[in-house]
Parts: structure tokens; sequence; C-alpha cells
């Protein structure tokens, strides 16, 4: 009878563990839900570092998957000289400081947008906010208008 209880108890913690090792290979098989982090940045000439009187604005949107490293963003901009010749992120820098081309960005008319897969630091240094995208033109070169992109809400 000793023996008897003792084997069923074998059983049953058997049964529990097993259940719960499935369980947990089930959970760990799910696809993580991602989380992307939204970024923005509202472009000006008066942030251009020395500043410009340009009355052209700008704004970028963008969504990092910090898992994959990839950022998709949008680029919009208003008054500028003349179509833009070019546009990059860069970094690192702070806002009045300027930081080397990170990332080109493709530009076309209108709304512009891309993707781009980021490196861990890379990463590291936009959620830092030492990130900053800038237009050119010819007018304007080194830049007509900078916006630093900052984690939205």
């Amino acid at each position: 009878m000793v023996r008897h209880r003792i084997g069923g108890n074998l059983l049953y913690s058997t049964v529990v563990l097993v259940s719960l090792l499935a369980w947990g290979v089930q959970a760990a098989a799910q696809p993580q839900t991602p989380n992307p982090t939204t970024l923005v940045a509202r472009l000006s000439g008066a942030s251009i570092v020395p500043p410009n009187d340009s009355a052209a604005t700008g704004n970028l949107q963008a969504s990092l998957d910090k898992q994959t490293r990839v950022l998709t963003w949008t680029l919009s901009t208003q008054g500028l000289s003349s179509a833009p010749v070019g546009a990059s992120l860069n970094g690192p820098a702070m806002p009045g400081e300027n930081g080397a081309v990170a990332v080109p960005l493709t530009l076309g008319k209108g709304v512009d947008g891309g993707t781009v897969t980021l490196t861990s630091v890379q990463v590291e240094d936009l959620l830092a906010g030492r990130w900053y995208v800038s237009v050119l033109t010819p007018a304007a070169p080194s830049g007509e208008i900078r916006g630093q992109l900052m984690v939205g809400r």
C-alpha cells in the first residue's frame, strides 16, 4: 500500500513536470510582439550650427524596433530655398554640436521615407538623444534645416 502511494506521487509529479516543461517551451516559441520606439524631430534653420535665417521647416517621424535595430522614417519639408540635394542622420552630437553623417537619407519629392538597420552603438546614441537630421540645399550645402531626434510620447 505504501509502495503504491509512492508510485502514484511519482507519476503525478512526472505529469506535472512534463506539463510545465511543455507550457514553457510553447510560451518561449511564441513570437514576441515588437514594441517600437517612436522618435520625432522638428527641423528649422535655427537648429543648424551655426543657425541661419531660413523660414523652412520640416518634420521627421521614425519608428525603431529595438530587437531588430531597424529604423523606419518619413521626412517632410516645407519652404526650402530649393529642392534638397541631401539629407542625413548625424551623430553623435547634442543640440548645438555638429556630428558626422551616420546614415545618409535618400530623398525624392514630397514626403520621403526609408528603412535602415542600425548598429547597437547607433541605437544607443539615437535613444540617448545624440542624433539629429539635417537637410541640405544648394543655397545651404552644410544644412538649411536641422532637428534633434527625440523619443516621442
